[in-house]
């Protein structure tokens, strides 16, 4: 299975690239996981936050195109456990799905229509997690639910 993560913004600090290289090392025993990012826009440059919105979901759309079916991060999603993410990713596994593809916003959020049009919300909790820090959680929970699909011990 093909896995892109949809991404807005860059990681500029070399703690969060070292996390996210080491956890994509991880998946690629189990699956292709590609990293796609997308600008952010300065809050600056727009009066209204649904203008940044809509800017970074033109980029998104832009890259999405690729992309069969998408999970979007909303801090208002499901929450799900590590096990419950697993069974979904089996699922979509099973359904001889060729590509999934995950959004994770930018400090902004996403945009509503991208919310609506994803095909599941998932939530890491109600707490507001920096974008760069959703990324590194998003690509161990991946890692952990392949570990707990193939029955492998989760080294801590």
């Amino acid at each position: 299975m093909n896995i892109d993560i949809y991404a807005v913004g860059k990681l500029t600090e070399s703690y969060w690239r070292q996390a996210c290289a080491e956890y994509l090392k991880r998946l690629g025993h189990y699956a292709k996981v590609t990293v796609v990012e997308v600008p952010d826009v300065s809050e600056q440059l727009f009066a209204d936050r649904g203008d940044v919105l809509q800017q970074e979901a033109a980029g998104l759309r832009n890259r999405l195109k690729r992309c069969q079916r998408y999970i979007a991060l909303d801090v208002s999603g499901e929450l799900v456990s590590s096990e419950q993410l697993a069974t979904l990713l089996q699922e979509q596994i099973a359904s001889g799905l060729g590509s999934l593809g995950f959004v994770i916003g930018g400090s902004c959020g996403l945009e509503p229509q991208l919310l609506q049009d994803s095909c599941h919300r998932l939530s890491f909790g109600r707490i507001t997690l920096p974008h760069n820090l959703a990324r590194v959680v998003l690509l161990e929970q991946l890692y952990r639910a392949f570990k707990i699909i193939r029955r492998e011990p989760y080294h801590k």
